[in-house]
């Protein structure tokens, strides 16, 4: 689970010869497939970027927990409440990795927290869409976990040390995710009833396009898209990102026996590729802006926790200094 970089706009690249020495080194570094890490030297716009990208990462991975958190006491089986808490458990060590992985680059967790509560940071636009039935949790898993995976792969090979090795660990548990959501609703489809059946379509239909949104507008109305494919913390645009998901998608649809909300979905014997219709960014936008769904009951629970949390991290702190002054003493 991820955020998306979303702003509008487009800043060119800076030529070798507009760099300072410092620069030319660094991207000669990058150029060669050699990890910048947090001891080498880094132009600040490459280091706010990266602080940017990870915070948000790590913020999706938290809120991507309240979804599913509101099925673990309503889970039809006690099978399904431990996977459930299983996966619930992954999602908050992805965030612990990944605030790690910033805290390197010289950022507060605390004040990147403190942004999201404040709206100036952003999360996945995707957590911010309720979760109505049984059935979402298997098509969060599927649907959701997949897109994440696309476009997580490639930031195993991000140009910053830190973040390319933590993905590597939160692929493959994602990756067991969307297997463990894919289940939940072959399940359904092939041993459930029509109602549950009925079911699984009405959860593929709500969430199929807010997914598709989850990679973001073309990169043509991004201001970063090319620096950060310069510096290579990007590897694909979003278009190329999101067809690569439908591509491999709609074969795994079509065996649950289910249909895409697209009228205009089609495969195209040429490209090799499956075409679908337009999305619709004025959503997505609204989302961005806290309008959506529960944009509000996501970061109030957010918060909610984070105070009545303090107790516990005051205490620790409390102890670790009581415990330093007792080894010095």
């Amino acid at each position: 689970m991820y955020a998306q970089m979303v702003e509008t706009g487009v800043k060119s690249v800076k030529s070798t010869t507009e760099m300072s020495s410092e620069e030319q080194a660094f991207q000669a570094r990058i150029d060669a497939e050699i990890k910048i890490e947090p001891k080498n030297w880094m132009p600040e716009a490459y280091r706010k970027t990266l602080i940017r990208q990870i915070s948000q990462h790590a913020h999706s991975e938290i809120v991507g927990m309240l979804p599913e958190g509101n099925w673990v006491t309503r889970a039809p089986t006690l099978k399904r409440k431990l996977q459930l808490m299983a996966k619930i458990q992954d999602e908050a060590g992805h965030g612990l990795y990944l605030y790690s992985a910033m805290e390197t680059l010289g950022a507060d967790r605390d004040e990147e927290v403190q942004k999201m509560h404040e709206g100036k940071a952003k999360y996945s636009s995707i957590f911010n869409y309720p979760t109505l039935n049984w059935a979402d949790m298997g098509t969060i898993g599927w649907l959701v976990d997949g897109a994440a995976i696309v476009n997580q792969v490639p930031l195993q090979r991000t140009s910053y040390g830190p973040y390319s090795r933590a993905m590597i660990r939160v692929c493959k548990e994602e990756s067991f995710h969307q297997r463990q959501g894919y289940e939940i609703l072959l399940h359904l489809m092939r041993e459930g009833n029509d109602a549950q059946k009925e079911m699984v379509q009405d959860s593929i239909n709500r969430f199929w396009w807010p997914v598709l949104m989850m990679f973001g507008p073309s990169d043509a109305h991004s201001p970063n898209s090319a620096q950060s494919m310069a510096w290579k913390i990007k590897r694909h645009s979003n278009d190329e990102l999101r067809q690569r998901f439908i591509d491999q998608t709609i074969p795994q649809l079509q065996i649950l026996g289910c249909t895409a909300p697209d009228p205009d979905l089609k495969f195209n014997e040429e490209t090799g590729h499956w075409e679908y219709g337009e999305i619709d960014w004025t959503e997505f936008f609204e989302v961005l802006k806290g309008n959506g769904p529960c944009n509000k009951e996501r970061v109030a629970q957010r918060k909610k926790a984070i105070d009545e949390g303090a107790w516990v991290r005051e205490a620790a702190v409390a102890y670790a200094n009581k415990k330093q002054q007792r080894n010095a003493a």
